[in-house]
């Protein structure tokens, strides 16, 4: 089985490196505070030496309500990205939910993620393939870890190989998820590097009623438990006051604990990949 890896500016994601940590907030609830969320994040993962790429959301289109936050918006949303790729010189990632977003985002992203639950929008995936920038598939819920090659296969139409997988969690009955881990290895033998979703995979959909509940507690085992099992990146959305966040405060992870799960990730990622 070849096994790709992918490059993110001087960042190697696949089977040989060691694990890439993809985190930030959920969603840009302010220039300041996304701008204080990158620095953090970068001044502990050049701590830890462990490759990062900043994660947060423009604009969180799939809601559960509609009085529920959003963020800033397209426009705003991508200069304030762009502010924190300017500043700290770090990878950016963030989520698209139209076609009419691919030609701007393209534009600051370096990583251009379709969300799970858009993950089978084959008009969606040709428009970012088509930009040729590296594609983060969040895999569907709703979909069964070898559905994934439909949807690689709709990348690889234009030519573009530039494809990570993420598995966030499978669908299990009403307002819950259940993470079986045996998708990894199944998802990374399509070739392409997978990361796990630590957070979205503790998420309750829509088990506040208006808005979605989560179980941060299981965030650190599942990591452990994910990175045990060889994946190639650990996804993490992080927040200095998770209670108080205006988007998935309840599966986010506080920041100031960090720090040790990401020790013990290390210490786990060089007993299974030998470095």
């Amino acid at each position: 089985m070849l096994y790709r890896t992918i490059k993110v500016g001087a960042i190697s994601i696949g089977k040989t490196h060691p694990f890439v940590l993809i985190a930030g907030p959920c969603v840009i609830e302010s220039k300041s505070s996304c701008l204080k969320h990158a620095g953090l994040l970068k001044e502990l993962t050049d701590e830890l030496n462990i490759p990062f790429i900043f994660k947060s959301s423009f604009d969180k289109a799939n809601r559960l309500s509609i009085d529920s936050f959003r963020g800033p918006g397209l426009r705003e949303g991508l200069r304030v990205l762009g502010l924190v790729k300017e500043r700290f010189g770090i990878p950016i990632l963030s989520d698209i939910h139209c076609v009419s977003q691919v030609k701007f985002a393209k534009e600051i992203l370096d990583i251009i993620q379709v969300p799970a639950l858009l993950s089978r929008q084959t008009d969606l995936l040709v428009a970012v393939s088509r930009t040729k920038k590296v594609i983060n598939i969040k895999k569907g819920q709703f979909l069964a870890p070898w559905d994934i090659k439909n949807l690689i296969k709709k990348i690889e139409s234009t030519g573009n190989k530039n494809i990570i997988i993420t598995e966030r969690g499978s669908s299990f009955g009403y307002n819950n998820l259940v993470s079986d881990l045996r998708a990894l290895p199944i998802i990374r033998d399509f070739g392409y590097p997978v990361i796990y979703d630590a957070t979205h995979s503790v998420q309750i959909p829509g088990g506040m009623g208006s808005s979605s509940g989560g179980q941060r507690q299981f965030v650190v085992g599942l990591s452990r438990a994910a990175i045990s099992m060889g994946c190639d990146g650990i996804f993490l959305e992080v927040h200095t006051n998770p209670d108080k966040a205006l988007c998935d405060g309840p599966n986010m992870i506080d920041l100031k604990h960090l720090r040790s799960l990401l020790i013990q990730l290390k210490k786990i990622d060089s007993i299974v990949k030998g470095y």
